[in-house]
């Protein structure tokens, strides 16, 4: 098996694996994928490349909302309207929050798959937001510490990473929602 089926594999499982856990026994309106960041950073564009895929594989499904793509980003600018504007237009939504993270060197290349919501822009200080009733990061380069550091490093992050990454959760999502 290669690294990236692996990848693949490991996402599928934690995903289909959280996502039953926390939808079970719940009423749910729309399962909407909140897809974090910008399409001007490298290694922040994961969950815009996320959301450009999904809503492609998502287009004819009627409760499957995907928010925030390449050409509609999201991120700590407007994140609160957004926000304001799902509770105010969808009943009982099931929000799945997207974005890249920082992790240490080890992990670089992973998709960590949360039960718990996700506290956007932290790796380069930005707003405590918390979002989301469970999250997918991809751990896009190392957290140095230092915000400034992290931000020049979110610049020069390879896209082939990035894209291979994006692949992988987009393609596994469909492949768990589609079971």
């Amino acid at each position: 098996m290669t690294l990236k089926e692996d990848i693949y594999n490991n996402f599928v499982n934690d995903f289909s694996s959280i996502l039953r856990e926390k939808i079970d026994g719940l009423e749910i309106s729309e399962l909407i994928f909140l897809c974090i960041g910008t399409d001007r950073i490298t290694g922040d564009c994961f969950g815009p490349l996320v959301g450009y895929k999904l809503k492609y594989l998502f287009r004819d499904e009627e409760n499957i909302k995907v928010i925030g793509s390449l050409d509609n980003i999201i991120c700590s600018h407007n994140i609160l309207n957004v926000i304001n504007d799902i509770n105010n237009k969808y009943e009982t939504p099931f929000l799945i929050a997207i974005d890249a993270a920082l992790s240490n060197k080890s992990n670089i290349g992973k998709i960590v798959v949360s039960k718990h919501s996700m506290n956007i822009g932290s790796g380069i200080n930005k707003n405590n937001i918390y979002v989301g009733d469970m999250s997918i990061k991809g751990v896009v380069s190392r957290d140095l510490r230092n915000p400034k550091y992290n931000f020049k490093l979110l610049q020069n992050t390879p896209l082939n990473l990035i894209m291979n990454m994006a692949d992988s959760v987009a393609q596994g999502i469909c492949d768990v929602i589609n079971v």
